[in-house]
């Protein structure tokens, strides 16, 4: 199993960030994120968990909303371990 605190960096253009990530970052940034507010939490996220040398680079490229959810979806699945799930159907069974 993967180490639950982890640093990733992400390579944009000529750029590297570098963001470290715990289980409460990515907690607090699922809790936050609702149907209709999904932009500020991942912003958040990312402005909180990014080096500090790397933040005013960061701040300019999260102006597009867009690109804010594009990071934020990147280093979420870096982060995330990789697991086996498999789906199996389940068996109609009639009761009477």
């Amino acid at each position: 199993m993967t180490d639950v605190k982890r640093d990733i960096t992400l390579e944009m253009g000529d750029k590297e960030f570098t963001f470290h990530l715990t289980p409460q970052d990515v907690t607090k940034y699922f809790n936050a994120t609702t149907q209709a507010n999904k932009v500020a939490p991942a912003h958040n996220l990312l402005m909180s968990t990014v080096k500090p040398e790397g933040k005013a680079d960061l701040k300019s490229l999260l102006e597009n909303p867009v690109t804010t959810m594009t990071i934020a979806g990147a280093l979420l699945e870096e982060y995330s371990p990789d697991i086996d799930i498999i789906v199996k159907k389940s068996s109609a069974t009639l009761t009477a």
